[in-house]
């Protein structure tokens, strides 16, 4: 465990040392309200460090044409935020040169076109206690694109004996965040304080929570209900683990996964009761993450190729056999890979240039050290070790969820391997 980090903290200041010398450079842009159709003036735009704790190092407020400038103390990684009647929009801080251009929309308090496409559930349980992640896929499909945004942007009730443990949101086309959940009225009614933009084409919100319940007994009853009409509602669990339908309940299964079980309830409309019960212990099995998956296209319009594992791209449409293929690897994916997707989201480099090298490397960073030792180019060491951080994020997560990593070892390593990976990315 030392070795590893001690290696982590030498990659982390080399990186940083090599980036010190960088010089200081203007970002420019133009703030378009894509709600009017017209240039956003006035607007608070801040330069965000995200290796000083996402610290504010440079602030500008648009001009009547909606442009802005920005100057960069050094070479990043920097996102660049900029605040439109209250809500905030971000995009990383281009590199080179590059227009920083970025679309607002206007704010409302409900927006007509608000729907969740999915609510998955996925349930494991073991030692007396039964774990649950929870996912919502939220469209905004309102004319005109109008952000939903308020203290209670989006409201969810939990059971009122959960303990929340996780919660995070991601925009279309952003970035995993952490985000808080507030308490909303009775016991278990929670609410997102986190804009709902318009969707990005097929891209849409997406808030998570995680939470554990009591499971002494070996069995618990549901009594769940949706904010909003959802298009479809489904639980995920082990084989091992049993699932009964409550009264008007109408579950069909979905067979796809051999390691995995797949309920599923269309149309469930708010304020309706959705009654069913799970019984028994069982984990999802992490193998079915292996299977193929494509990760979404990056900004520049093209899909990466990449190792096969979860949280892939668009899948099969919502009306095909299987409605949950679309999301079925986010939801088994985790936090690993979201990770990944958050730092090359940030510090990608141009369209096309990953596939001019491709050095192979085994797992582990004692095979990094000898890879990057023999490599011919910067560019070869580069993705040597995107690789193995890749594979390192992975190991972490499963070492957690298997209980053989602490968490506070798991925060610490997670949050140098970030580090790591970020400027790694941004040398490339």
């Amino acid at each position: 465990m030392k070795s590893i980090r001690n290696l982590l903290q030498a990659l982390a200041l080399s990186l940083l040392l090599t980036s010190a010398f960088a010089h200081a450079a203007p970002v420019s842009g133009t703030v378009t309200d894509k709600t009017t159709g017209k240039p956003a003036a006035g607007d608070a735009v801040v330069l965000v460090d995200v290796q000083a704790g996402m610290g504010e190092v440079a602030h500008a407020t648009t001009d009547a044409h909606g442009h802005y400038t920005l100057n960069t103390p050094g070479s990043g990684p920097y996102l660049i935020r900029v605040t439109h009647q209250g809500a905030g929009y971000f995009i990383a801080a281009p590199q080179g040169g590059g227009p920083g251009d970025i679309p607002v929309y206007d704010v409302s308090a409900k927006v007509s076109g608000v729907f969740i496409e999915a609510d998955v559930i996925e349930a494991e349980a073991e030692n007396g206690q039964l774990k649950i992640n929870e996912r919502y896929f939220v469209h905004n499909t309102g004319t005109p694109p109008t952000t939903q945004w308020s203290q209670k942007s989006f409201e969810i009730v939990l059971p009122p004996d959960a303990t929340v443990t996780d919660t995070g949101a991601q925009r279309p086309s952003g970035l995993p965040t952490s985000i808080k959940l507030d308490p909303d009225g009775p016991k278990g009614h929670y609410a997102f304080n986190f804009p709902i933009q318009p969707d990005e084409g097929e891209k849409d919100t997406l808030f998570q929570i995680s939470y554990t319940l009591p499971y002494s007994s070996g069995k618990y009853a549901f009594k769940s209900s949706v904010s909003l009409p959802a298009d479809n509602f489904a639980i995920l669990m082990p084989k091992s683990m049993s699932f009964v339908a409550g009264a008007g309940a109408d579950f069909k299964t979905v067979n796809e996964d051999p390691g995995v079980q797949t309920f599923l309830l269309k149309n469930a409309v708010p304020e309706k009761t959705i009654e069913f019960t799970i019984s028994g212990t069982g984990s999802i099995p992490r193998e079915q993450q292996n299977s193929g998956a494509t990760q979404p296209a990056d900004n520049s319009g093209q899909t990466a190729a990449t190792p096969s594992g979860p949280g892939g791209g668009i899948g099969t449409p919502i009306n095909t056999p299987d409605p949950l293929t679309k999301y079925k690897w986010w939801i088994l994916g985790g936090l690993a890979l979201l990770l990944v997707a958050a730092a090359a989201f940030l510090l990608r480099k141009p369209a096309g240039a990953i596939d001019q090298v491709q050095a192979p490397v085994q797992p582990g960073f004692a095979a990094y050290a000898a890879t990057s030792a023999a490599a011919a180019t910067p560019a070869s060491r580069s993705i040597a070790l995107l690789q193995v951080l890749k594979d390192e994020l992975f190991a972490i997560e499963s070492e957690r969820i298997n209980g053989t990593l602490s968490q506070g070892d798991y925060a610490e390593q997670k949050a140098a391997l970030e580090i790591v990976l970020k400027r790694a990315l941004s040398k490339r």
